[in-house]
């Protein structure tokens, strides 16, 4: 019979959040068994704020940023509706904020890379490429099934597998799910004009169309509109697809040229009553996922990981129940900042579609009162950015 491999923390799922959860248990001194099964080549990139970045370069995740993206130091917000009250153009610039950059745009090709040379220098962190297949509790931990048939034990459980999270089905975590008719349409583009550093939001009745450049002429697009519409668009060739792009984008960059090809995602919101519990803790879309607005995705994630750090730097992992308490003490961390994010993403996702005059008033003074008002202003930066 095989004999049953333990492990004081197992983190499962493979991407981003994962590896540097991963990264993060092996850290703070753990036996770390990560699950990472291998997939599909990453092609999207991730726009991180600076305290994101900040937590990259402390937890040795990547060393300069200018290695792996390229700076975001502008963001230029343009109301593109007909609607009775539109909101004035509004320019944000790192600058009155006291920064060099909001944060910076990575390939998450890069980041993959980078991450993983950061965990194979980790002897206390051994990577498996297998699924797990099954949890059930153990007398002395969490007992995990994987796919290749073998069987592992591990106190401390960490479910960084996404929206579909087996873990957080398996540990009977309570999730509330809310689909939208919208969709993102994302790709690369190639752009006759240079779109600098500046990350140019045009916002339509059915969600924004967005450039966030990524070096050069090139700028990564996210256009989000409803489902329909976007499937529209992808079936009538690229030459008309193209001609939607210059037209949605008021023409301003010149040509544009598609550099790779045209993906489409459907929307929906997803958060977790609490996070962490029973010795199981979750961290990026296992327990949070919002459309692609305010830049949050994959900073939310990192700032799950940071606390998750956090929870382990305070803990006697030599200890009776230390798992148990690292998760209660990981979900009070994370309650007030998933609170705040949902409100504030799922508030300014519906203000962007409302059609009630009273909201289209409070969308257009609020970017008047933030185009007006330096102080205000700063504060919104530091709330866009995820300072706490």
């Amino acid at each position: 019979m095989t004999e049953i491999q333990r492990a004081q923390a197992v983190v499962v799922g493979g991407g981003l959040t994962g590896i540097a959860a991963a990264v993060a248990a092996a850290k703070a001194g753990l036996s770390t068994v990560h699950l990472a099964p291998k997939g599909p080549v990453d092609r999207r990139t991730s726009a991180l704020m600076m305290p994101a970045v900040r937590y990259l370069q402390k937890a040795g995740l990547i060393a300069e940023p200018a290695d792996v993206g390229h700076p975001l130091k502008q963001i230029r917000i343009i109301d593109a509706t007909d609607r009775l009250l539109r909101a004035p153009e509004t320019l944000f610039d790192s600058v009155e904020a006291g920064l060099p950059a909001f944060g910076w745009n990575f390939p998450n090709v890069k980041l993959t890379e980078a991450f993983g040379q950061a965990s194979a220098q980790l002897p206390n962190l051994v990577t498996r490429e297998v699924t797990l297949t099954g949890l059930a509790p153990g007398a002395d931990g969490h007992l995990l099934t994987l796919s290749d048939g073998s069987q592992l034990i591990a106190e401390l459980l960490v479910g960084a597998d996404g929206k579909k999270s087996l873990v957080r089905e398996e540990g009977d975590f309570r999730a509330r799910e809310n689909g939208f008719t919208q969709a993102a349409l994302v790709c690369d583009l190639e752009l006759g004009r240079p779109i600098g550093n500046c990350s140019v939001e045009f916002h339509y009745p059915q969600g924004p169309f967005t450039l966030v450049p990524a070096g050069g002429n090139r700028a990564n697009l996210v256009w989000i509109d409803d489902r329909a519409v976007l499937d529209e668009a992808r079936a009538a060739g690229n030459e008309a697809l193209i001609e939607t792009f210059l037209k949605k984008s008021m023409r301003l960059f010149g040509s544009i040229a598609l550099a790779t090809p045209t993906h489409v995602f459907p929307l929906s919101t997803l958060t977790v009553t609490e996070a962490g519990k029973n010795g199981i803790v979750l961290v990026g879309e296992a327990a949070h996922a919002f459309p692609p607005i305010g830049a949050q995705g994959l900073n939310l994630g990192l700032r799950d990981v940071a606390d998750l750090a956090a929870s382990l730097a305070g803990v006697d992992v030599g200890a009776n129940g230390w798992a148990l308490r690292l998760s209660d003490d990981y979900a009070a961390r994370r309650a007030p900042d998933l609170a705040r994010t949902t409100g504030i993403v799922d508030a300014l996702f519906r203000s962007l579609l409302a059609e009630m005059l009273p909201a289209q008033a409070l969308r257009a003074g609020g970017l008047w009162a933030l185009k007006s008002m330096p102080g205000l202003r700063r504060q919104a930066f530091g709330m866009g950015m995820g300072n706490r």
